[in-house]
């Protein structure tokens, strides 16, 4: 996609005409203007002159943006969105105003009430004409751009707003300047009676009026739409203008964009970090609000990662680059917020196409309204003054603004909260969600191993315990030594230095220590180990007094620990849910959502995190292929899915959902396959997204009844059509009054949601459906026994298998089924699994490997079944599982 300026635009009636005229050039997939923005952005092959010359031969005038990546920075994008229009607006303002006045005394002062003219005007009526005349005329040159942009439009053959403001003033001042002749005539013929009657019909005030009222509405409606950008334009400040870099071991200041990958800065107390990077050495506490939303500073250390414009409160860090110019993260936050803005919401469409017939529509009832006016017998002067009148008091600027100044003050809203929506119709569609499929790992759990549960022997201290467990598993690279080491490091536990440490493939590790021999791993190897000693009758009432079976159930892995002959105690370790997800699920609940945890994991442990995170349904042992064939089923059983992941595993699914979340501590991959990314990487931001897209999607509602209901209202209105009912009418002064005030209030209704309240789930809740969710995934249909329907139910329940999507055309909408059928596989015997987390660990560094589809993985079996299509070695498969930390047997 490629985006351009495009100046000139003043109405929904422009908008529509430069998409239909870019639409014609050859090699155009896709195109969206926005008015907001002055911007439109272009899908295809099509050059840019060729699409710049459509855009002016269409009567306007564009340029292509600065690519993102070639050195635009932060302050030329800040350039792009400054408000260049309102000066402008606010000096013409000011010249109309200062005109306008003296104007309105000669007509309205002297003729209404009596106040009193300079003696060369007393009783020179002719004169007075001629002045009110030279007055309006004044008023039009400093408003001409109505008149050139509306003459042009009509040339063009695409009438705009400011064709029916230069007509309604153009049209009394002509009036005037015609009943101004007459009434000279009438002079010089000595008839006063029709002098007096032809000064009534001078309309040069309301001519001169409409263009300043319509201005003053163009003034607030500026000021307003520039406030719509104030969160981009914020986060555009945030980034650094340059950074105190190390070059040849001397400080030196230069441009944030000189920074090199690699380079070490410097960054003081009260600095702004310039590029994301990595702690090298120092330490501080970084406020990360302004990008994150976390009012509290966040502290950094060597090793710890940073995000450029992020402010260093305290301490004195030096880092290294890792991102830079468009790559950093402030910047890709920019480009979504951006990109979203410059997207088209599904809802804008129906506004798009009134907007497309509006303005010859109105210049049709305007016709219509002076020609049935003369036909029932109303004077010229009525006929015209409803005309007029319906002329002004139309306004399609209101419906073209409905839409985008709302998607972009949400998607600001939603960036300062960490809420990053890729485009305008990822914002509308995320509210219309029904079910919220979250994937387990990494999303509801923390992704990772913790102990939770510390079970020392009755004659052995908890100190005493850690202190063993922190010997053996400092030298272990298994993925739950990672887990203990952790623990003992957050207590503040001190161990000794193991000596012969020894890893036992498959059962645990063996180290020595002051001639004692420790022991660590799973029960059936230190049960082993203690057979036939006095630690033996030990082993198993411990063993029955804790039934360690029954924690294996709730998916925790048990480590056991002994020396030479005695057992000191085990530990419990496992994959914990997030502080968040309980909240997190409730509130989804309270929306009216039904809530699916969707999980590669056994159905045993799957079971017990959804049981106690309070889902309504668990799909256990799904493999990547499987989740997306389930997230289909549920789209054709229930209708609109929202998936939630963070895993390379994720991303078919992500991308097949209706909408697709991604938790910002996930993989690029994720990200990337996402419509929305959670910067934060808290699951109680989804139901934050939820609550603002469902509050963005009613603000665009209550903006576009209020544009239809005022033009529905008002036109009829001003027309007349009540004038022979109960005598009302409207003069065209009033008219461009209230047009002048609709866009604004529309643009005053979004800036509303600046102040929507995203934990207030229960005031967006809505009505909750009964979803059967094992009828829809075992895909019952005609023709099918129950028996046939249940198998399959299981299959995909449990594993994805035999559950295929359907075709309904494009990427996001593969036949995954005939995929699968063409994939190979290959059966690996693998040793050194001794838990789930291997599993994980195994599993993980399978699907890395460039072709694998998926891995199937059983720590108990010892054996991993590969799917793939194209050419995978053995060889790579083997080096991927040896790097993870385990031996291949055999591949077949």
């Amino acid at each position: 996609m490629e985006e351009y300026r495009v100046s000139g635009m003043s109405c929904a009636a422009c908008v529509a005409h430069v998409e239909k005229a870019v639409q014609k050039v050859p090699g155009v997939d896709e195109v969206n203007v926005s008015l907001l923005t002055n911007s439109m952005t272009v899908g295809g092959t099509a050059g840019q002159d060729e699409i710049c010359a459509a855009v002016r031969a269409a009567g306007y005038d564009a340029s292509p943006k600065e690519a993102a990546g070639s050195g635009q920075t932060h302050t030329n994008q800040q350039d792009d969105l400054k408000d260049r229009e309102t000066p402008k607006l606010l000096a013409r303002l000011f010249f109309s105003i200062v005109l306008l006045c003296p104007l309105m005394y000669l007509s309205m002062g002297h003729m209404m009430w009596g106040w009193p003219l300079p003696a060369f005007l007393d009783g020179n009526h002719v004169g007075m004409g001629i002045c009110q005349m030279l007055f309006a005329v004044a008023v039009m040159v400093v408003n001409q751009r109505f008149f050139i942009s509306g003459t042009m439009s009509v040339l063009h053959g695409a009438p705009n707003m400011d064709t029916l403001v230069a007509m309604g003033s153009g049209v009394s001042f002509g009036y005037s300047v015609y009943s101004l002749l007459c009434m000279s005539l009438a002079q010089t013929r000595g008839d006063m009676d029709a002098v007096m009657v032809y000064m009534d019909q001078f309309y040069f005030e309301s001519a001169a009026m409409i263009l300043t009222l319509i201005t003053v509405g163009k003034v607030l409606e500026a000021y307003s739409k520039g406030r719509t950008t104030d969160a981009l334009k914020g986060l555009m400040r945030l980034a650094p203008q340059t950074a105190t870099v190390l070059r040849d071991g001397k400080e030196a200041v230069v441009p944030v964009e000189k920074v090199l990958v690699g380079d070490r800065y410097l960054v003081r107390p009260g600095e702004s970090i310039p590029v994301d990077g990595v702690v090298v050495d120092g330490e501080a506490a970084v406020d990360m609000s302004a990008m994150t939303g976390e009012s509290i500073p966040v502290d950094v250390a060597a090793g710890d990662e940073v995000i450029g414009g992020t402010i260093n409160t305290s301490g004195f860090l030096t880092c290294e680059a890792t991102r830079i110019g468009q790559d950093t993260t402030l910047s890709q936050i920019i480009k979504m917020v951006s990109d979203a803005a410059a997207t088209k919401a599904p809802i804008a469409k129906t506004a798009d196409k009134v907007a497309a017939v509006f303005v010859p529509a109105v210049l049709v009832v305007a016709c219509v309204t002076a020609v049935v006016w003369l036909a029932l017998g109303a004077s010229v002067d009525f006929a015209l003054t409803h005309a007029i009148a319906v002329l002004v008091i139309s306004c399609p600027c209101a419906l073209g603004l409905a839409t985008p100044v709302a998607i972009m003050v949400g998607s600001g809203v939603g960036a300062r909260n960490g809420i990053l929506y890729k485009t305008a119709a990822a914002l509308e569609m995320a509210g219309n969600a029904k079910i919220v499929v979250l994937d387990k790992t990494g999303t509801v759990t923390e992704g990772r191993p913790h102990v939770t549960d510390v079970l020392p022997n009755e004659t052995v201290s908890v100190q005493s315990l850690l202190a063993a467990a922190g010997m053996l598993e400092a030298k272990s690279e298994h993925p739950l030594a990672r887990a203990v080491m952790e623990h003992i490091e957050e207590n503040h536990e001190t161990y000794p230095e193991a000596e012969h440490f020894q890893a036992l493939s498959g059962n645990g590790v063996r180290a020595q220590y002051e001639g004692s021999t420790y022991y660590a791993g799973k029960q059936s190897f230190i049960y082993e180990t203690l057979m036939g000693t006095d630690g033996e009758e030990d082993f198993v009432n411990f063993v029955r007094t804790w039934k360690p079976e029954r924690y294996e159930k709730t998916g925790k892995t048990v480590l056991f620990f002994a020396q030479d002959e005695k057992l000191l105690g085990a530990l419990l370790v496992a994959d914990t849910m997030r502080d968040e997800s309980v909240k997190a699920i409730r509130s989804l609940k309270t929306l009216g959502l039904s809530v699916v945890m969707l999980t590669g994991d056994n159905e045993r442990t799957a079971t017990s995190i959804g049981k106690d995170a309070g889902v309504e349904a668990v799909i256990a042992g799904v493999m990547p292929q499987g989740k997306e064939q389930v997230v289909r089923r549920l789209q054709k059983g229930a209708g609109n899915v929202l998936m939630v992941g963070d895993g390379i595993n994720d991303a078919p699914a992500l991308t097949a959902a209706d909408t697709g979340f991604a938790i910002g501590a996930g993989t690029d991959i994720a990200m990337d396959a996402a419509d929305v990314v959670l910067t934060q990487s808290r699951l109680t931001d989804v139901p934050r997204a939820l609550v603002l897209s469902r509050g963005v999607k009613r603000n665009i509602k209550e903006n576009l009844f209020w544009a239809f209901f005022y033009n529905v209202v008002g036109i009829p209105l001003a027309a007349g059509v009540w004038y022979p009912l109960f005598g009302i009418s409207l003069s065209p002064m009033f008219g461009a009054a209230a047009m002048s005030l609709s866009s604004f209030c529309v643009v005053m209704n979004a800036l509303r949601l600046n102040f929507i309240r995203l934990d207030n789930v229960r005031h967006y809740r809505r009505k909750k459906e009964k979803i059967r969710f094992r009828r829809i995934i075992s895909g019952e249909s005609q023709g099918k026994t129950e028996n046939e329907a249940q198998q399959n139910g299981n299959a995909a329940l449990n594993g994805g298998k035999d559950a295929g999507g359907q075709k309904n055309g494009g990427d996001k909408n593969r036949n995954i089924e005939k995929e699968t059928q063409t994939m190979d596989t290959k059966n690996m015997k693998i040793e050194g699994m001794m838990c789930e987390h291997c599993q994980a660990r195994v599993k993980e560094a399978l699907e890395k490997v460039d072709g694998v589809r998926s891995a199937e993985v059983s720590h108990e079996a010892g054996t991993a079944v590969v799917s793939f299509d194209g050419a995978v070695t053995d060889e790579a498969l083997t080096a991927a599982v040896t790097d993870a930390g385990y031996e291949v047997k055999n591949i077949a």
